[in-house]
């Protein structure tokens, strides 16, 4: 994210091609408990009860209509442009402001909005499938009432904001539990879905393996070594509670 002040004007423009956001799309379905499942849209998203005190846009969102191409995407080379993206440039540029509020620059790790996470969000909610259109709903629900509180609160667009501003409301709405205020139950529960797809995102990414330690395949200098005894009387105390003890480990 641009580092600003408060007069300044923010806009998140992504220079990830259609290509690249729907080979990322189809890594985050393949790592998530929702994949690319043909379905209608629920009119209703979650089972949250609704406070007397709280506000919620409700929006009329129409579902995708476009085909979707399988549940066994090709990641290599997918279709340019299968159907049109749903967030519009105000909409993406907030997903954008809140992507690095939840992954920031750290040192030489860039922010999530530097790793292109708004577009693959972008990909997500406007995919035909059922589960990324709940999301849909539950995105764009969220993004109106993010600008509806500041409004209420500040009198401005929630871009338009500072940090100590962007913060008082992101207090309230980020951290979900017992002690949350029954007005901010429907939009914790909403925006908690929206900080995994963004965490998920960012650790698809290169530079989001990098972070969390994960090298992936690297060779090993001299002959491989093998499980370590630890490893193998693990497995083999796993195998005799399952009576597969034929199949423990022989050296």
């Amino acid at each position: 994210m641009h580092h600003r002040n408060e007069h300044d004007s923010y806009n998140y423009v992504s220079n990830m091609s259609r290509r690249e956001s729907l080979k990322w799309l189809g890594l985050l379905a393949a790592g998530s408990a929702i994949g690319l499942t043909a379905g209608c849209t629920k009119a209703l998203e979650d089972d949250v009860a609704v406070s007397a005190k709280e506000h919620w846009p409700d929006l009329d969102i129409k579902p995708v209509t476009a085909k979707g191409y399988g549940q066994d995407p090709n990641l290599v080379m997918p279709p340019e442009s299968p159907w049109p993206l749903t967030l519009t440039a105000d909409e993406l540029t907030l997903v954008a402001l809140l992507s690095d509020y939840i992954v920031p620059r750290e040192g030489a790790i860039p922010s999530a909005s530097e790793l292109q996470v708004p577009a693959v969000i972008n990909e997500w909610v406007s995919a035909p499938y059922e589960g990324q259109q709940r999301d849909r709903i539950k995105i764009l629900n969220s993004l109106a009432w993010l600008n509806d509180e500041a409004q209420l609160r500040f009198k401005k667009q929630f871009v338009a904001l500072n940090e100590k501003q962007h913060r008082a409301i992101l207090d309230d709405i980020a951290f979900l539990n017992e002690q949350t205020p029954a007005q901010f139950q429907r939009i914790g529960k909403a925006f908690l879905r929206f900080k995994e797809l963004v965490l998920a995102a960012f650790f698809c990414t290169p530079e989001g393996c990098k972070d969390i330690g994960y090298l992936g395949n690297v060779p090993i200098a001299g002959d491989y070594p093998g499980p370590s005894d630890e490893a193998k009387a693990h497995l083999d105390q796993v195998l005799a509670e399952l009576g597969l003890s034929e199949y423990a480990y022989i050296d």
